[in-house]
């Protein structure tokens, strides 16, 4: 008999019929008090589907003693108890790759729109506001300085648009990349200060928690732009909302929040912000690719033992 699947929380309604169809997968959403219910029928399980939204916890990992691997939509991993699953020979996959042109793409729209404010001219416009006068005048992005917090798959994919505007590149990771064209800075107060707009695109998790902090928002300073494509948790969210309202950061393009869905409302008054629900691979053909290769990671699992794309 095929194991039994815990689906941990709802992915669009083509995915969750699917797995249902296809595999005997039980929906964790709809019983209730879920830690309860694997109290009780946790030992049952052994494969997790779930994604970088929901995740799968310490405390849910205890409960489901013969899961031998997890397989989640999305290239995240930090909602997973991935060190739990590690010590455990638990195999992980995420979706990684085919994501990538679609949260550059939007990396570039928000650092776009931040800089010539065309969000903020669409308000203007609406608000019939521009027979009393001219919109103010916005930043150049052409030839400007672009720096990258985490010069990975999608990081990369960002270099590779800025390029394309003439940008110059530098990036900060953990350690330089040998095979990457742009220059490495190893100091991200110095990359804040160099730059005119800061994209992060790095991982989440505790080793990149508030990594942008008031200190490195200061440094970025008050013609400085900071576009947020990672995670929410990669920021001092407090720290950017007062560097925002009080005129010592120049603007932002933020995606994800720390506490999703909800967003702090003081940022809902500022002009000087773009606010996007954590739509970085929100296009139908990304998701369907995404959705493609959580089955085929499924799929390879149970025919062979083994993920494609497991989280290294």
């Amino acid at each position: 008999m095929e194991p039994k699947i815990l689906h941990v929380g709802p992915l669009t309604e083509r995915f969750n019929q699917r797995l249902a169809h296809e595999h005997d997968a039980v929906p964790l959403w709809q019983q209730g008090d879920a830690l309860a219910f694997l109290d009780a029928h946790g030992t049952a399980f052994e494969v997790v589907v779930t994604s970088a939204r929901f995740g799968c916890s310490a405390a849910m990992l205890e409960r489901l003693p013969n899961v031998r691997a997890i397989c989640s939509f999305g290239v995240g991993y930090d909602a997973i108890a991935i060190e739990a699953a590690r010590q455990r020979g638990i195999q992980v996959s995420s979706t990684p790759d085919v994501l990538n042109d679609c949260v550059a793409d939007l990396a570039m729209g928000l650092l776009i729109d931040c800089a010539r404010r065309i969000s903020a001219a669409d308000r203007f416009v609406r608000a019939g506001l521009w027979p009393a006068g001219n919109f103010p005048l916005a930043r150049k992005v052409s030839g400007k300085r672009l720096g990258i917090v985490g010069l990975g798959r999608i990081g990369k994919d960002v270099a590779r648009r800025a390029e394309g505007f003439d940008m110059l590149v530098r990036y900060h990771n953990r350690r330089p990349d040998a095979d990457a064209p742009y220059g490495f800075e190893p100091d991200l107060l110095a990359l804040a200060r160099w730059a005119d707009f800061l994209v992060l695109t790095c991982p989440g998790g505790t080793a990149t928690h508030h990594l942008i902090s008031a200190a490195v928002l200061e440094a970025l300073g008050p013609e400085g732009i900071l576009i947020n494509v990672a995670r929410g948790s990669v920021v001092d969210e407090p720290a950017l909302v007062a560097a925002l309202a009080e005129g010592r950061l120049g603007g932002a393009g933020l995606d994800v929040f720390e506490s999703e869905p909800h967003v702090p409302e003081a940022l809902f008054a500022l002009d000087n912000v773009v606010l996007a629900p954590h739509v970085g691979s929100g296009t139908r053909d990304t998701r369907l690719q995404m959705e493609e290769l959580v089955f085929a990671n499924l799929r390879a699992f149970l025919d062979k033992g083994e993920v494609l794309t497991p989280v290294v």
